[in-house]
């Protein structure tokens, strides 16, 4: 397997890359239906974040065929990121200026290259170089069987609170940890 990582800060160039990823992995391979997991919903989420100063992707390929993508936004003074949270967070916890918090926005990676350790290696090509303090996510508990937010453990991430961006999502976990992290993958857990 020789695959390669590119950045890109152009969506239009990615576009359709990312969506047939997301889509291929999230309806086919979790069975993740209904509204908020269509193709059309998902763009529209990725023109927003896209949208935002500082988006930045990172794309693996192997052997020109792209295997996995991540891609993140800094969170600026006008946020929306926090604004569903269910969990009371301390004073100032949530003011942002751009520069503060990175929000890694999706990391997904086809069925073939699961488990290799690709994920990992996207995510930190993609912290490589950002100045921001602080890397968050949200993830479904739910997914498979909780093992998915097990992993975004291992990678030094803790659980701050619930939170639900939008009506019809599921209710996900957000998770945080400092943008640097000593963390490795260990032997075994890899994603």
């Amino acid at each position: 397997m020789t695959v390669e990582l590119r950045h890109h800060h152009d969506v239009e160039e990615v576009r359709t890359a990312i969506v047939d990823i997301h889509v291929e992995v999230r309806q086919r391979d979790f069975g993740l239906v209904g509204d908020f997991y269509s193709a059309e919903r998902f763009s529209d989420r990725l023109s927003g974040h896209s949208g935002a100063p500082g988006w930045e992707a990172v794309i693996a390929y192997d052997d020109g065929e792209p295997a996995g993508f991540a891609y993140a936004t800094p969170l600026g003074p006008k946020t929306r990121w926090w604004s569903g949270m269910n969990t009371p967070l301390p004073n100032g916890y949530t003011e942002e200026n751009g520069t503060r918090t990175l929000a890694l926005n999706e990391i997904v990676v086809r069925r073939t290259w699961r488990g290799t350790g690709l994920a990992h290696r996207i995510h930190e090509d993609l912290l490589t170089g950002r100045t921001e303090e602080r890397v968050t996510l949200l993830v479904n508990p739910q997914a498979g069987d909780g093992k998915v937010q097990a992993v975004y453990e291992r990678w030094g991430y803790k659980k701050i609170g619930d939170l639900q961006p939008f009506p019809d999502s599921p209710v996900f976990a957000a998770m945080i940890r400092p943008l640097r992290s000593t963390l490795g993958t260990p032997e075994g857990t890899r994603a």
